[in-house]
């Protein structure tokens, strides 16, 4: 099997990420680790290449998207199972056996994850992801595998290709939209499958750092990716914060056209004022703290105009070739005949 790392500027963590993989391997009679690097500006690839990996990099910066990675990783993975993790991720001991264990019971099952332990609850972003709980980090059949995952090369084969290199988000939404509209299921443990260690950065300062490198123009990208699939009843089912952007967009529009009431200008003012001021309203109710519903509210706005810039970016084909070198080879690498190169 094959564990594939991607990363981006993770001196910090890379070596606990690879050493937790190697260990896993180990602990499953081998495999390999395939870390795709997406042209790391820090000590990522030297401290990678002092390992028995294969290390991979992208070949044009430009192109460094969330989505690109994994499948940069599969072109050179060899292994009829394919592990995702992200460099900032370490694998918790005995996930792999009990992963593995179950996918050989369950043929149905296109792919498989665990819980993921977050070892960072200072952010306020983190926090508020605690609090919501979503349905698909329980226990059982999911819709997605958010945090990584082991799937099966067969399904990665009939999905075509294992991530949309034009998304620079939802890349694991993707994949399991497109494995679950041929059939395949996908499953979550409840047993811890990796730790991570998150972001230290401001939720603000965050906000900006995604905004810069468009990671929230992920939806958009996805939402165009879809159009005209089979996928995208599935697409369209499972983003539920859609409903929430296109909600944000109403709202801008009905702001800009206060300007145009035929009321007088005061009236126009008030009106702008109650209706402006009406989700932040809402939300501190719900949330009882201002301070948290301020920034939902701001991260609203960000992601649904991150969301229209993505439904509008071009794409690439996804099935096309991700230009790359081959930068470190272990000295016994795994025979190169499952090797993906389309």
């Amino acid at each position: 099997m094959s564990i594939i790392i991607k990363t981006l500027n993770e001196e910090q963590n890379v070596r606990a990420s690879i050493e937790s993989s190697l260990l896993a391997l180990a602990a499953v009679g081998g495999g390999e680790v395939v870390l795709a690097d997406s042209c790391s500006s820090d000590r990522t690839v030297e401290f990678a290449t002092s390992y028995p990996v294969r290390v991979v990099q992208l070949a044009n910066p430009q192109e460094r998207c969330c989505g690109i990675g994994p499948q940069l990783g599969y072109q050179h993975a060899c292994g009829e199972y394919l592990y995702i993790l992200d460099g900032d991720m370490q694998i918790a001991p005995g996930f792999l056996e009990q992963a593995l264990n179950f996918l050989a019971q369950h043929p149905e099952i296109g792919g498989i994850g665990g819980r993921s332990v977050e070892l960072n609850n200072d952010s306020l972003e983190y926090r508020e992801r605690t609090l919501r709980a979503p349905k698909h980090l329980a226990a059982g059949e999911v819709d997605r595998l958010d945090g990584g995952g082991l799937y099966r090369r067969l399904a990665i084969e009939e999905a075509g290709y294992i991530s949309d290199r034009n998304l620079h988000s939802y890349e694991e939404f993707d994949l399991a939209a497109r494995l679950r509209s041929l059939g395949w299921k996908l499953w979550r443990l409840p047993a811890a499958s990796t730790w991570h260690y998150g972001h230290e950065t401001p939720p603000y300062s965050l906000l900006m750092q995604r905004w810069r490198s468009r990671y929230i123009w992920g939806l958009g990208e996805l939402l165009r990716g879809a159009l005209g699939q089979p996928h995208l009843k599935s697409v369209l089912r499972g983003v539920r914060e859609l409903k929430l952007y296109l909600a944000v967009l109403a709202w801008w529009a009905l702001l800009l056209t206060i300007p145009f009431w035929p009321v007088p200008l005061a009236a126009q003012a008030a009106g702008f004022l109650a209706i402006a001021a009406t989700p932040f309203a809402v939300m501190t109710w719900r949330k009882r703290s201002l301070k948290r519903a301020v920034y939902s509210v701001v991260s609203w706005c960000f992601y649904a105009a991150g969301m229209v810039a993505g439904l509008l970016r071009r794409r690439v084909a996804p099935r096309s070739r991700v230009a790359s070198r081959l930068l470190h080879e272990p000295p016994q690498s795994m025979e190169p005949r499952h090797r993906h190169f389309a």
